[in-house]
């Protein structure tokens, strides 16, 4: 007896260790199959042995709340569901009773309180007891209505979600965060929580309402179905649901299942509940679960492979991680080859080595991770140069987890942005190489320096495999590549990311010296300096920049890809707005955007900067009364402030101003 207690302690420890992990902070530390699989073994012990523990997370809702924001205990506690992954089991529990068969959103769970049609408060679900108040954040989810018809006292329930597809826009440009993060419910939780909510409102947070706890004077007929279609009506977006029988269960589970694919919303199984809300109530519930819902899991579909290697993958941040490379299976009608392992904790409890049996599974039947590993060889070395540039690497340890970074601050991995801007429409221009292409590209070390993107060829046998990519994706993108090939001096002046040189000065500084590529990386600060638009710092920074030979080199090797096309901009060379400088603020009216009208102000001869300085000759803006800082400037400075009207009769007639 004294052992298996001891068993049980053991795993209360490590499951509140991955609980407190994944709902306070934010990350995982274990895979939700590992979790549920040491769950059951708990639950199974503490069957066997009639003793349940005080800390056992069988009995314990939720975890103690860790931050700034204000505490609220709920009305009613909020219990966690009950689970089975049995179709059959479900049906059982449903008996001859209606139910209303719905997906079971992976978020955060919020309570709202509506008082005279106006949004009143939101509660996260905390512990189930106490919660964190966050309604300044709630006012700015993307579809919550603040304002509804009803003006009663309404309090509801609902999950607090992020899209897939706007979590993996989302968590592209997340720089800060170790290893990224690794789904839409951490990502959603963090967002919810903040203290500024500016953050949430940028998040795009959507809210979806799943059961009325208060409505006054509102008879639902005794329906939950009914209590969503009234939801609806005031405005509230509802989770996709079925009404079920004991005919349809297991049929209506099946469609759920062949829709996961298609679901946008993050979902970690469904949740069946009695449509009859006075015999659901009357069933009360346990310490922990009510008995008028139960939740379903899919069953994971495990199968086994052999490891065949670890990939490394190193990311901006310095972060390099294991991906696990395995014989391809089937799972869930797709083949898979490759798991993240997320970092050396993980990789290390799983004692992975190479030939290794694995289990490999779908994450709520769309995500490939490791199960488990049968056969614990053990014995991976842990790299000590950096994949992408061989660098030194180092282990760090963070809130109990270790992970792998590169230490080489020069590393392309942690420049992705200036590869980005290399690619960028206004500068080399390459269609269809996005920045979470590009960081595939350098975490596998297909590019290291921006001519690589040219003789990426090459590597065409590894990057049709890549997911994501086939021949169709990657001959576009050849064709792209080729098309950029013939570019001109401005649009590779922009590329090289010089500080504080922008379009308009890379236009100004190559019409200046005739576009004549020799002259303008060879400038002088002081020649520099002369040039209209051009100060001190500016200058300095750009004569640094190609003072530094790694950076003439990189340049050298890009000119080795590319040929210079003639520009028009070389025969402006007696257009009726030669020398004088504009600047274009506020909206415009005549153009599609201001960029038209400053590529039109350019193509007479004239230029455009961004702010207003003493050697700017208009200021163009509709709105001449206004306040804004560039017309205060301009003012200050004596500069004319004109409309959009006064410039396009100048362009009409060609006119230049005195």
């Amino acid at each position: 007896m004294s052992d298996k207690l001891q068993l049980m302690r053991e795993k209360i420890r490590i499951l509140d260790e991955a609980a407190k992990a994944y709902y306070q902070e934010n990350r995982e530390i274990m895979p939700n199959i590992e979790y549920d699989r040491l769950y059951d073994e708990l639950e199974a012990l503490e069957k066997e042995t009639g003793v349940v523990l005080s800390n056992s997370p069988t009995v314990h809702v939720g975890y103690e709340l860790v931050s700034g924001l204000p505490k609220e205990e709920h009305e009613k506690p909020m219990l966690s569901l009950d689970k089975t992954k049995d179709a059959a089991a479900l049906k059982d529990w449903l008996g001859d009773k209606v139910g209303m068969l719905s997906w079971k959103l992976d978020g955060l769970t919020i309570v709202l309180t509506y008082q005279d049609g106006k949004l009143n408060k939101a509660v996260t679900r905390g512990n189930g007891v106490v919660g964190e108040v966050v309604t300044n954040n709630a006012k700015v989810f993307a579809n919550l209505p603040v304002s509804i018809t009803y003006t009663g006292n309404l309090i509801l329930r609902g999950e607090a979600v992020i899209r897939y597809s706007d979590f993996y826009k989302i968590n592209q440009e997340i720089e800060e965060v170790e290893a990224k993060y690794k789904n839409p419910r951490n990502l959603c939780s963090g967002s919810v929580r903040q203290l500024n909510n500016k953050i949430t409102a940028e998040r795009n947070v959507r809210f979806f309402a799943f059961s009325v706890v208060k409505a006054d004077a509102v008879d639902f007929g005794n329906s939950r179905i009914s209590q969503l279609s009234w939801l609806e009506s005031q405005g509230f977006d509802i989770a996709e649901y079925r009404r079920v029988d004991s005919e349809n269960l297991e049929e209506s589970v099946a469609w759920f299942a062949e829709h996961i694919t298609d679901n946008d919303l993050p979902s970690d199984g469904l949740v069946l509940t009695f449509d009859d809300i006075a015999y659901g109530e009357s069933l009360g519930a346990t310490a922990k679960f009510p008995r008028d819902s139960i939740a379903f899991k899919w069953r994971d579909e495990i199968k086994e492979t052999k490891l065949l290697e670890i990939e490394w993958s190193a990311s901006r941040t310095g972060l390099i991680n294991p991906i696990a490379i395995f014989e391809p299976v089937e799972l869930e009608g797709t083949t898979v080859s490759r798991a993240s392992v997320h970092n050396l904790s993980i990789l290390e409890g799983l004692e992975l080595g190479i030939g290794d049996t694995i289990g490999v599974y779908k994450a709520n039947m769309i995500i490939p991770q490791i199960s488990e590993n049968l056969t614990r060889s053990g014995g991976l070395d842990i790299p000590e140069d950096c994949p992408v540039c061989s660098g030194g690497t180092e282990i760090r340890q963070k809130n109990g987890v270790k992970s792998l970074f590169c230490t080489n601050e020069e590393c392309p991995a942690k420049h992705v942005k200036s590869f980005t801007h290399f690619v960028s429409r206004d500068a080399i221009g390459i269609d269809g190489l996005s920045e979470a292409t590009i960081e595939k590209f350098i975490s596998r070390g297909l590019i290291k320096e921006p001519a690589d993107i040219f003789r990426i060829e090459k590597h065409k046998e590894e990057i049709v495999k890549m997911e994501g990519f086939g021949e169709k994706s990657y001959q576009n993108l050849i064709a792209s590549i080729d098309k950029a090939r013939k570019t001109n001096a401005v649009r590779l002046l922009y590329s090289l990311g010089i500080p504080t040189i922008g379009l308009s000065n890379a236009k100004t500084i190559c019409k200046e010296f005739d576009y004549d590529w020799d002259r303008i990386q060879n400038a002088a600060a002081e020649r520099l300096v002369q040039i209209n638009g051009i100060g001190e710092i500016m200058a300095n920074s750009y004569v640094t920049f190609f003072s530094d030979e790694k950076n003439r080199e990189r340049i050298r090797d890009i000119l080795q890809e590319v040929t210079f096309e003639i520009r028009k901009e070389a025969a402006v060379t007696d257009g009726f707005l030669n020398d004088l400088s504009f600047v274009i603020t506020g909206t415009v009216e005549h153009f599609k955007n201001r960029n038209e009208l400053k590529d039109t102000i350019e193509e007479k001869g004239g230029r455009v900067t961004d702010s207003v300085t003493s050697k700017t000759d208009y200021l163009i803006n509709n709105d001449i009364l206004s306040n804004s800082s560039k017309n205060k400037k301009a003012k200050e400075l004596g500069v004319p402030i004109i409309t959009e009207n006064q410039m396009v009769e100048w362009l009409d007639k060609g006119i230049r101003p005195q």
